[in-house]
């Protein structure tokens, strides 16, 4: 397969933060937009399935949604069949089902957002040929198909660097949803980057099994910071909501406690938001891994609209092409600490440092 590194990303990130737009899936009759496979046209229309997390897990599936609204209000396009649309998923068994629905519509590209579809995009790919896809954190090897992928380690390395820097305990935590190779990749990365500013830090890890269950998220941050951890990052979607709610309980509970939570995928800044008993606001969002999945899928959107559609070629994104990084949300950041990720930054770019992936 040709592999392709990165796309050009600085008109759209010069746009600044896009909006999100979470409203539902409709399921409608007719589809629009016949003409042809490749032509660009004006009413080029997308859409995407989303994982069990759905459109609104405040993190991955809700910043690729928010990059498809982008798409759609800067082409004039209405939410629905023929303009830009999503279909949520409640199970793994939706997945195939969900991208026939979309391809059947005529949808002139459909996203599946996470690798968890990989399988249900390979397959619903052979069976659409005329249809473009793009598969979000995963390769499918098919000629109407795109690979996102991104170099989540990078940005996970950049984290490490900030918790290991403001840990007061020398115990931090990270939260996975689904243990594989993805996940690993910001595990990977987060203990390098902790260890390499703070070598007495001890790391615990552990998995969720899911990216939808906050309620195990919040059961397993509140045995991390029982046991002392004060910063946790989590790689886990929809469970990490329930890091951050029990974040934010024992913040009520304890207002001069220190603790944290790093967040992932987009600046998750405002869900470390709180209020103690006496009506005080605090916020527990250290910073976040921001990977601009809204980015990628405008960016590919675009391409594929304007007839340069990629398919068969992997895309990867990382800090060079300006979609992996710390969010700008940074006030709980020392000048010393931005200075230091700018520093490991700096060595990751030129080649200085090289974070693996497992």
């Amino acid at each position: 397969m040709k592999k392709k590194h990165g796309l050009a990303l600085s008109l759209l990130l010069a746009a600044g933060t896009l909006l999100a737009g979470c409203g539902g899936g409709d399921q409608k009759e007719e589809a629009g937009g016949g003409e042809g496979a490749g032509e660009a046209k004006d009413n080029f229309s997308v859409a995407m399935v989303t994982d069990i997390g759905g459109v609104d897990d405040k993190s991955f599936n809700q910043s690729a949604w928010e990059g498809l609204t982008a798409y759609g209000d800067a082409n004039g396009l209405e939410k629905g069949t023929g303009g830009y649309d999503y279909l949520q998923s409640q199970s793994d068994a939706d997945y195939a089902t969900n991208l026939n629905t979309l391809a059947r519509k005529n949808f002139d590209l459909i996203y599946g957002i996470g690798y968890l579809l990989q399988p249900a995009v390979d397959e619903i790919a052979q069976q659409q040929k005329d249809t473009k896809f793009a598969i979000v954190d995963s390769v499918v090897e098919q000629p109407n198909v795109a690979s996102i992928t991104f170099k989540e380690h990078q940005g996970s390395f950049l984290a490490g660097v900030v918790a290991g820097l403001t840990t007061k305990t020398d115990k931090v935590g990270f939260v996975g949803g689904v243990e594989g190779d993805l996940i690993k990749k910001f595990e990977v990365g987060f203990v390098e980057g902790v260890k390499a500013v703070n070598p007495d830090a001890k790391v615990e890890i552990q998995y969720a099994g899911s990216f939808g269950d906050a309620a195990k998220g919040k059961q397993i941050a509140s045995s991390m910071y029982g046991l002392g951890a004060d910063i946790i990052y989590h790689a886990a979607g929809g469970t990490g909501n329930g890091v951050f709610s029990e974040a934010i309980d024992l913040k009520v509970e304890d207002p001069t406690r220190e603790l944290w939570v790093i967040g992932v995928d987009k600046d998750q800044y405002e869900e470390g938001n709180g209020k103690t008993k006496d009506g005080e606001e605090f916020n527990i969002t250290l910073t976040s891994m921001v990977k601009r999945v809204d980015v990628a899928v405008q960016d590919l959107a675009e391409k594929a609209a304007a007839d340069e559609f990629p398919g068969g070629e992997v895309i990867e994104y990382g800090i060079e092409e300006g979609a992996i990084g710390i969010a700008p949300s940074d006030q709980h950041l020392s000048d010393e600490i931005k200075t230091k990720v700018k520093e490991y930054e700096e060595k990751i770019l030129n080649g200085e440092i090289e974070v693996p992936t497992k």
